[in-house]
């Protein structure tokens, strides 16, 4: 995940992903029915393409127009110091561009906000809520708000502070004509989200079956040079922790699988 103290911690990432153990089942089933428009929001480049790609993979396959809105430029991220922070900013822009293309994603934003520092903001919350109103998605894919004791990499303070923002974009701030009212000057209607799907949650009720297009989460991944070197590791590492939520899910041995909490927002 991009951010300070991300680089070389990828081994995090299966702890940070991994479905507890669960007393029911979770219900497998990918969310096409329905859905024209899908809207992931992020804190940083690559965090998406952990959390979900192979579920955007599945749903851009199932002809749904995905949208990302990344709140920063990832310019805190990587480890070498030689890079400017501006350049850093410009390749990981780019790295998430390509990753985006990986799996069927063209239309990719980014707010700008400082890496590092993201709080939940008025100011965030109206650039989440503005493109929101641009996309008008029937669905909305976040970062978990809530920290996480046992898994603290999932919790990097700008992932909390964009999924809060999110969250409040989506209730109540987009759909409220009167929340920021410069949104209807620049003639953006205010527009309701049905559903939010919250990644990296310990919540999660929903589990889609990823296994075809692991290949392109895997691309999307591997786009991400400045974060994950050649990826070499990467394979083992996913293969790790999506069989693990399949098989949470009562998937075959083999299935690969992302989890999510689906929190009805109609």
């Amino acid at each position: 995940m991009a951010g300070p103290g991300h680089s070389g911690a990828v081994p995090a990432i299966t702890e940070e992903h991994r479905v507890p153990d669960r007393v029911e089942p979770l219900t497998v089933d990918d969310g096409s029915d329905d859905v024209e428009r899908i809207l992931v929001v992020t804190a940083h480049p690559d965090d998406v393409d952990f959390g979900a790609a192979g579920s955007v993979a599945t749903w851009t396959g199932r002809g749904i127009d995905v949208a990302y809105c990344i709140a920063t430029d990832g310019d805190a991220g990587g480890s070498d110091h030689s890079i400017t922070r501006p350049e850093m900013a410009a390749i990981r822009r780019e790295e998430q561009l390509a990753a985006a293309r990986a799996v069927g994603v063209t239309d990719v934003t980014f707010l700008g906000f400082a890496d590092g520092r993201v709080t939940p903001s008025l100011e965030l919350r109206a650039a989440i809520s503005r493109v929101i109103r641009l996309v008008r998605p029937d669905r909305v894919v976040c970062q978990s708000p809530e920290r996480n004791w046992e898994r603290i990499y999932a919790s990097h303070p700008d992932h909390l502070a964009t999924a809060e923002a999110a969250a409040c974009a989506v209730y109540p701030d987009s759909r409220n004509p009167f929340a920021f009212p410069e949104l209807l000057e620049e003639g953006l209607k205010e527009h309701t989200v049905p559903e939010m799907w919250i990644m990296a949650t310990e919540r999660a009720n929903r589990v889609v079956d990823a296994t075809e297009v692991y290949g392109q989460k895997l691309a999307a991944l591997k786009s991400h040079k400045s974060q994950v070197g050649g990826g070499e590791h990467l394979d083992d590492l996913l293969r790790g922790w999506m069989g693990g939520t399949a098989l949470a899910a009562g998937l075959p041995e083999g299935r690969l699988a992302e989890a999510f909490h689906v929190v009805n927002t109609a």
